[in-house]
C-alpha cells in the first residue's frame, strides 16, 4: 500500500476548521516544533497501517510505532528482524526447526501477527508464521507497527497486530548505493579461527529515470557460517544460511494526482543444520538442508482528486517453495517438498468528505493453495493439494468532531470458501486533550475484533514423526480463532523534543488453535497421535511505556518498558514463551559533525516454557549492542560495532533455555552513496 507517499488533503469547509488541513502535512509545525533543534526521530513520519490513509504518527487515531530508515541505518540492521528487535514490547522468537524468527505482540504469537509489505501480505514460511529475518531492508523506507486486533482493517491473522514494511520511492535522476560488511563470532566461528569473516553481507541499489518514468534495481546477499561453541563436536546450534534477494521496480507518475507501479522480487535461501540424533545405545550424526524460494510480483496505483476523493488498486501474486532433505550415514531421507501459492487483490475508494465524515470503502480477494509431499507421498490428509479463498468488503468512517476529537469506525465482512461469513468491527477515538504553545497531549481509545481462519496446514497437514514416537494430524473441523482487543493510551509531546507515551492493553482470545496434547491416542504400534484442536481461551493484558528525549542537538535518549500478564483461562496458568517484563534503552550521540555513536540495550525476564510444569522456565537476559558511524566523505560512510557486548548466551545443554543463540559479534562495514538524495 504505497499511499503513504501521497498526501490526502481536505478543504477547510469539509472539516469545519478555520484553515485547510492536509493529512500528510499536519503536525510538523502545528505540533510546536521550535526549529531550534531537530525533532525526536520519527515523530513526523507519515503512516498508513492504522487508517489505510496517510497520517502523521502524532495525529493518527490508531496508535502506530515506527522504525525509521535513519534508525535502521544507524544500528546497521540487516533484516526486518534486526529492525524490530529494539521496538518496545516486541518479542522475537526462534522458529522451531528453522534458521529464522517470528514476531510476538502483546502476548500473541507469530501466527496471530500479520506481516505486510506495502499493505500486501507475505507468505508464511512455516504455514502460519512469517520469518522476519528473510526480508531484506535495501528498499525499505520505514516499518510501521500497530498492536492489537486490526482484522476490521486487514482481515484474517491480524489478531495480535500488524507489521507493515513501507518501501522507498524510486528517485528521478541517477542515484544509488553499494554497501558491504563482515564480522566474526570470535572463538565460536565454525571454522575454529577467532579472526574469521563468519558473517558477510553485500547490497546495492540504483534508481534512474525522469519525473514521469522511473526504474530501480536492488540486490542483497547475506551469508553466515553459523555459530559453533564446540568445533570438535558435530552438532552446531546456529545454522549456516545464505540469503539472496533481487528486486526490480518500475513507476509511472503521469501527474501529481496519481502514480502506478510494477514490482518484482525473488528471494532465495539455502541453509544447513547439523545435529545429533539420540537412539538407544548410540548417537547418529544428521544433517538437514533446506532450499527456499519466494517469487513475488506486485502491481497497482492510485489516483486522487482535488475534492479529497481517491481510488487505489493493488495486487500481488506470490509463489513460495521449500524443499528439505536429511542426510545420515551416507543415506538421504525425508525428502519434503512444499508449495504455497498466494494471490491477493485489494481495491479502495476514498469518497469526497461530507459534513466532517471521510468515508472509505474497499474490498479484498484472496486465494491460497498448498501442496506438500514427503518422499513423493502427499502429507496432506486425503488429498494431493488444498486451497481456500475469501471475498471481503470493508467500510470505514473517519469522523472529525470539531478540531480536537476524531472518531474512526470500521467494519469488515468476509465470505470464506471454507468457513462462510464473518464480520469484524473496530472503533478508535483520538482526543487532542491538551494543546498549548509547548505541550501537546493526546488520548487514544481503541476497540477491535480479531479473527484468524485456520491455515491449510493446521487443517490438512500430517506431520509424521513415527520414528520418534509421535504423529501430529491436521483437523478439518477447526473453527477460526477470535479475539476482542481494548487499548487505552496517553501521549505527551513537548516541542517535539520530548515524547512520552503509556498504553494499557487487554486482549480476550477464544478458540485458540493448538495441538491437543491432553487427548492423544495410542496406535497399535505404540505411536502417539496428536491432533490440532480449538482447545484454549486466554487473556493477555498489560502496559507499555515509551519515552524519547532530545537532550541536546547532539544527544537523544529513548527507553521503553512493557509488562505483560497472560492467563490460559482453561488451566489458570500463564501462557508459555511470554515474558512478563521487557525493557529497551537507547542512546544516539553525535560526537562530532562526522561521527555518531549509538547504544541499544534489551532486557527480557524469565518465561514459562512448559505449561504443565511451573519450574520449567527459561532464564531472563540482557544484551547490549554498541555501534559507530563515520562520515569519511559526503558519499562514503564507514561503520562498525559489537552486538551482544557482554556475550549473553544460552546454555545449550538445557532444553528450557531460550536466551540468545549467538554470543558477542564484532563487525566492520562501508557504504558508498552516489547521485541525488539518500
Amino acid at each position: 500500500m504505497n499511499s503513504a507517499r501521497h498526501p490526502v488533503c481536505f478543504p477547510a469547509t469539509a472539516l469545519g476548521l478555520s484553515t485547510a488541513i492536509c493529512l500528510a502535512t499536519l503536525p510538523s509545525v502545528a505540533l510546536g516544533s521550535t526549529g531550534e533543534q531537530a525533532a525526536v526521530t520519527g515523530l513526523d513520519t507519515l503512516v498508513v497501517t492504522g487508517t489505510r490513509t496517510p497520517r502523521p504518527v502524532l495525529d493518527t487515531p490508531v496508535r502506530t510505532e515506527v522504525v525509521s530508515r535513519e534508525e535502521m541505518a544507524r544500528t546497521h540492521a540487516r533484516s526486518l528482524g534486526d529492525a524490530l528487535e529494539n521496538v518496545p514490547g516486541i518479542q522475537l522468537r526462534e522458529i522451531h526447526g528453522k534458521p529464522g524468527e517470528s514476531v510476538s505482540l502483546q502476548g500473541l504469537g507469530g501466527n496471530q501477527v500479520l506481516v505486510l509489505v506495502d499493505g500486501l501480505p507475505v507468505s508464511a514460511s512455516t504455514g502460519s508464521t512469517v520469518d522476519v529475518t528473510q526480508l531484506a531492508l535495501t528498499e525499505v523506507e520505514h516499518v510501521e507497527i500497530v498492536k492489537g486486533a486490526t482484522s476490521a482493517q486487514h482481515g484474517s491473522a491480524a489478531m495480535g497486530g500488524v507489521i507493515n514494511v513501507i518501501t522507498r520511492d524510486v528517485q528521478p535522476g541517477l542515484s544509488g548505493m553499494v554497501q558491504g560488511d563482515l564480522g566474526t563470532y570470535g572463538d565460536q566461528n565454525p571454522s575454529g579461527r577467532s579472526v574469521d569473516a563468519a558473517r558477510r553481507r553485500g547490497s546495492a541499489r540504483m534508481d534512474a529515470g525522469t519525473d514521469a518514468l522511473r526504474l530501480r534495481v536492488a540486490a542483497d546477499r547475506r551469508e553466515t557460517d553459523g555459530v559453533d561453541p564446540d568445533t570438535s563436536s558435530w552438532g552446531q546450534p546456529a545454522d549456516a544460511v545464505d540469503r539472496d534477494q533481487i528486486d526490480a521496480r518500475a513507476e509511472w507518475h503521469p501527474s501529481p494526482a496519481g502514480r502506478f507501479y510494477l514490482h518484482g522480487s525473488r528471494f532465495q535461501e539455502d541453509s544447513e543444520s547439523r545435529y545429533l540424533r539420540q537412539l538407544p545405545g548410540q548417537q547418529i550424526r544428521q544433517r538437514g538442508v533446506e532450499d527456499v524460494r519466494r517469487d513475488r510480483v506486485t502491481a497497482g496505483g492510485r489516483w486522487g482528486w482535488d475534492n479529497g476523493a481517491g481510488i487505489q488498486i493493488n495486487g500481488m501474486t506470490e509463489r513460495f517453495r521449500s524443499d528439505t532433505l536429511k542426510h545420515a550415514g551416507g543415506t538421504s531421507f525425508d525428502d519434503r517438498r512444499a508449495k504455497l501459492d498466494q494471490d491477493h487483490v485489494t481495491l479502495q475508494a476514498d469518497l469526497p468528505p461530507v459534513d466532517n465524515h471521510f468515508l472509505q470503502v474497499g474490498g479484498d480477494l484472496r486465494r491460497e493453495t498448498l501442496s506438500q509431499t514427503k518422499d513423493g507421498i502427499s502429507e496432506l490428509e486425503g488429498t494431493g493439494g488444498v486451497s481456500r479463498g475469501s471475498d471481503e468488503l470493508y467500510v470505514q468512517d473517519d469522523i472529525f468532531l470539531g478540531s480536537t476529537v476524531e472518531l474512526l469506525l470500521g467494519l469488515r465482512f468476509q465470505d470464506d470458501s471454507d468457513f462462510g461469513s464473518h464480520t469484524a468491527g473496530k472503533a478508535n477515538l483520538r482526543w487532542h486533550a491538551l494543546r498549548t504553545a509547548d505541550w501537546h497531549g493526546t488520548l487514544r481509545l481503541g476497540w477491535g475484533q480479531g479473527y484468524r481462519v485456520p491455515d491449510l496446514k493446521e487443517r490438512h497437514y500430517r506431520f509424521d514423526h513415527s520414528q520418534l514416537g509421535y504423529v501430529v494430524l491436521g483437523n478439518p473441523d477447526l473453527e477460526p480463532e477470535a479475539s476482542d482487543s481494548y487499548q487505552l493510551g496517553w501521549s505527551m509531546d513537548w516541542r517535539q523534543q520530548a515524547w512520552f507515551e503509556v498504553n494499557l492493553f487487554h486482549n480476550r482470545l477464544r478458540n485458540l488453535i493448538q495441538v491437543d496434547s491432553g487427548n492423544a491416542t495410542i496406535r497399535g504400534d505404540g505411536v502417539q497421535e496428536f491432533r490440532y484442536a480449538n482447545v484454549d481461551r486466554a487473556i493477555t493484558q498489560g502496559v507499555e511505556t515509551v519515552a524519547n528525549v532530545r537532550v541536546s542537538p547532539t544527544l537523544e535518549l529513548n527507553t521503553g518498558y512493557t509488562f505483560t500478564d497472560t492467563e490460559d483461562r482453561e488451566s489458570g496458568r500463564e501462557l508459555t514463551r511470554q515474558p512478563r517484563h521487557q525493557g529497551r534503552f537507547g542512546i544516539n550521540w553525535q560526537t562530532s559533525d562526522r561521527i555518531d555513536v549509538n547504544l541499544r540495550a534489551r532486557y527480557q525476564s524469565s518465561e514459562q516454557v512448559d505449561s504443565e510444569h511451573d519450574d520449567s522456565r527459561s532464564p531472563g537476559w540482557t544484551t547490549v549492542d554498541v555501534g559507530m558511524n563515520l562520515r569519511a566523505t559526503p558519499r562514503l560512510h564507514l561503520f562498525g560495532g559489537v552486538d551482544n557486548v557482554f556475550d549473553t548466551q544460552r546454555d545449550f545443554g538445557d532444553p528450557d533455555d531460550f536466551r540468545p543463540v549467538t554470543g558477542a559479534f564484532a563487525y566492520l562495514g562501508a557504504r558508498y552513496e552516489f547521485g541525488g538524495a539518500h
